[in-house]
């Protein structure tokens, strides 16, 4: 920049030609062109532009600056910049951080942010010429500030929504449970289900998961009746709730069918299948699990924790309903939705029973 700057025909501009400049601009001009900070020189009424190597990025696509008026190279966002530039020709320096901008410099708008500070030059008698402008852009580390909030706050969120799913099945698991061993080892059970969405959700970018992932790990416990079980469906996303509400109904689901339904007979088969819209439509999302070729059914005398969880908060976390029939030939399960509450967090209903 300092050769552009010492060829450019300034003759043509309201600095005049660069011979006739006063000591004080040439000797600014000189160290901000040695400097690797980027830098502007705003000078005279007209604030014409200069500027150094350092500084070029923070232009962008936008048409050569040198020589022009600051006011017309930020015109999109001098109403905001333009009386901060007034205040350093009135002699006052202004610092400010991180500072939001919406800026054109690719031919479109976009939400930048900058740390500048813009301080006046004056001359030998105190007079104010110009100003410098120096500033470094800070877009890339507001946004990574944004981003950590966000996670932290989803962390946070997803901690709670934890703990209270772990109260819940303590509760229900020890208060129905005939014996303490039994209780242990339910309570065990449970909560590896629990750890096992939460990792896929850990995985995750952006907080949430895929359906099928979801089913398979909480399927994974029961590797021996896997063979008797058919999966499948369309790519379906779900938010962190539903992700681990749904974990944990097919695991009790899963536990039943060993226990007493169609997976503790080598004859029996269950399909869980899914049928799916467009996303964030109302179009209708339907989930199903179907026993066939087990032993005799019939409902439980008590509502256990399963039987809450499947009837009653899963539909909540999905806003939508759901079913558990008891049939002749095997346990039906059957939950239905609308596409665009798939993926968000459904608020809770604050009178909702979740002890059981």
């Amino acid at each position: 920049m300092g050769a552009a700057i010492r060829a450019f025909n300034w003759a043509q501009t309201p600095l005049g030609p660069l011979s006739e400049w006063p000591p004080v601009l040439s000797i600014a001009v000189g160290m901000m062109v040695n400097s690797r900070f980027p830098k502007c020189i705003v000078w005279g009424p007209e604030y014409t532009t200069l500027y150094n190597d350092a500084f070029r990025p923070i232009l962008g696509d936008k048409p050569e600056a040198l020589g022009r008026s600051f006011r017309d190279i930020w015109a999109e966002a001098w109403d905001t910049i333009g009386p901060i530039a007034e205040q350093a020709y009135s002699g006052e320096a202004t610092f400010i951080e991180d500072f939001p901008l919406v800026i054109d410099r690719f031919g479109h708008p976009e939400q930048a942010y900058f740390t500048f500070c813009y301080s006046p030059i004056r001359d030998e008698n105190g007079r104010v010429g110009g100003m410098m402008d120096t500033v470094v852009e800070t877009t890339g580390k507001v946004r990574a500030e944004e981003h950590s909030q966000l996670l932290n706050r989803e962390l946070a969120h997803r901690v709670n929504n934890t703990l209270a799913t772990v109260s819940a099945i303590a509760n229900q698991t020890f208060r129905n449970a005939e014996t303490k061993e039994a209780a242990q080892a339910v309570f065990g059970q449970r909560l590896r289900a629990l750890a096992g969405a939460n990792r896929i959700l850990t995985q995750s970018h952006v907080g949430t998961a895929m359906l099928a992932d979801v089913i398979a790990s909480a399927l994974a416990p029961h590797e021996t009746g896997i063979e008797q079980i058919a999966v499948s469906g369309p790519p379906v996303e779900l938010s962190a709730r539903q992700a681990l509400g749904m974990s944990l109904a097919i695991h009790e689901l899963a536990t039943n069918a060993v226990k007493y339904g169609a997976l503790s007979e080598q004859s029996g088969r269950v399909e869980v299948a899914w049928e799916s819209g467009h996303p964030g439509t109302d179009a209708p999302f339907r989930f199903r699990w179907a026993e066939r070729g087990g032993p005799p059914v019939a409902p439980p005398e008590r509502r256990g924790f399963g039987s809450v969880l499947i009837e009653r908060i899963l539909p909540q976390d999905f806003n939508g309903t759901a079913r558990l029939e008891f049939e002749a030939d095997g346990l039906r399960f059957a939950l239905e939705t609308q596409m665009q509450f798939l993926a968000v967090d459904i608020p809770k209903d604050p009178g909702a029973d979740t002890g059981g």
